[in-house]
């Protein structure tokens, strides 16, 4: 199963690994992304099931098919490529658009609504707990004094001035825009409903590999192996251990594998992934 088909790069990877008879399920949100993965695994489609669903879905969409369980679980998380490079999707702050940020229609509320609804405290809070600025406060009352905003580069412009770029430090408005998109889409609630069904519905000697772009998705899938990983255990009683719950997870890396220069230089949006990998006991 690949979870966040996109452009079906990774899809295309694994049915060539899994031929001849290998069968993929594939899953995203945004219908732009499903058309163009249909034409890139156009040559597999005898070995394909599409659907625009969230991979929080899984287990659902698997039980449609009559799997019980898989091989292998991929979860490349965040924005796609594809969707940062199309202006009016409002991914990028490089580009002007507007404010939407959404990974698919079906998400209830875009980035417009939170810019101009929430309250300078409940902004700041988003900001620094999903984009980690340390600026979050200045920026959440820059923004409110300056509403209604409603293209990117209306909030660039606040965030520009509040924040100014020094050197060839990241830009100002990155961390604010990953905290929008965050909350738009709810990633790291997302994230957490997903992994636990994805350990489940692996097969003994399955794999679950998930990629992240930023340190909060990679915390909670760390946290998730090493949880899994484990024997819980009741506290001893005369000498006596229970275990509670067996380990159902072993990490097959304990340090998560990252782009090499080479890669990065092919693809500089790959610099900040990391890869996480366990296989089911």
């Amino acid at each position: 199963m690949d979870g966040t088909l996109g452009a079906g790069g990774h899809a295309r990877g694994i049915l060539e690994a899994c031929a001849p008879d290998g069968q993929l399920l594939g899953l995203d949100v945004d219908p732009q992304a499903l058309a163009v993965a249909r034409k890139t695994l156009a040559p597999y489609e005898h070995r394909i099931h599409l659907a625009q669903a969230s991979y929080t879905t899984l287990s659902a969409q698997m039980k449609r098919l009559g799997w019980d369980q898989v091989d292998g679980i991929l979860l490349d998380l965040g924005a796609s490529s594809m969707q940062f490079d199309a202006p009016e999707r409002g991914f990028s702050f490089m580009q002007d658009a507007p404010l939407d940020m959404r990974f698919g229609p079906s998400v209830p509320q875009t980035a417009d609504d939170l810019v101009n609804k929430l309250s300078e405290r409940e902004l700041a809070d988003l900001i620094y707990r999903y984009g980690e600025e340390r600026e979050a406060r200045r920026i959440a009352r820059a923004i409110v004094h300056a509403r209604p905003l409603h293209t990117t580069r209306e909030l660039v412009a606040v965030i520009e001035a509040v924040s100014p770029r020094r050197g060839k430090r990241v830009h100002p408005a990155t961390r604010t825009f990953q905290a929008l998109r965050i909350a738009v889409n709810d990633e790291l609630a997302s994230v957490e409903a997903a992994l636990p069904q994805a350990a489940a519905g692996l097969r003994s000697g399955g794999r679950l590999a998930v990629i992240s772009f930023h340190s909060l998705e990679d915390r909670i899938v760390k946290d998730f192996f090493r949880e899994q990983s484990r024997d819980l255990v009741n506290p001893p009683y005369e000498r006596i251990y229970e275990v509670e719950r067996r380990a159902t997870l072993k990490e097959v890396n304990r340090k998560p594998i990252t782009p090499s220069d080479e890669e990065i230089k092919d693809n500089p949006r790959a610099r900040s992934a990391k890869l996480r990998i366990a296989q089911k006991l």
